[in-house]
């Protein structure tokens, strides 16, 4: 695969798709933390991987939350990614399956903070 020689765009197509009226936010707080960095880092996370064809986005999303949940030390991303699942199509019922899952092979602490993400993506939804 060959990287596209201006991904940035692509990106911001795919991270609006995944949450609307978020791209423009989170493309400025990496700018301002450091000029190139939304092009390095959206690049790379959502055109060079997560816009792949090999897994559609819906899964995508599904294992990102797993993965979250089981690694316990992104809060934020963790929140993000629900709200950006629930987006992509995941449903609810799919939500409490992935975080049930995560307590039998990552612990119970880390189930209750996938609970307690999705509990707020839900309630995002429901105001909505």
């Amino acid at each position: 695969m060959t990287r596209e020689a201006d991904p940035l765009p692509g990106a911001m197509q795919l991270l609006e798709q995944l949450a609307p009226s978020t791209a423009d936010k989170v493309k400025t707080k990496l700018e301002n933390f450091c000029p190139g960095a939304s092009e390095i880092i959206l690049g790379f996370a959502f055109t060079d991987v997560i816009a792949r064809q090999g897994i559609d986005l819906r899964t995508r999303e599904m294992l990102t939350i797993a993965m979250l949940s089981a690694m316990g030390t992104a809060p934020d991303q963790l929140d993000f990614h629900m709200r950006a699942a629930m987006s992509a199509g995941v449903t609810r019922e799919e939500i409490v399956e992935i975080a049930l899952q995560v307590a039998v092979y990552a612990g119970v602490p880390a189930c209750i903070n996938a609970i307690n993400s999705a509990t707020k993506a839900f309630d995002y939804f429901e105001n909505s």
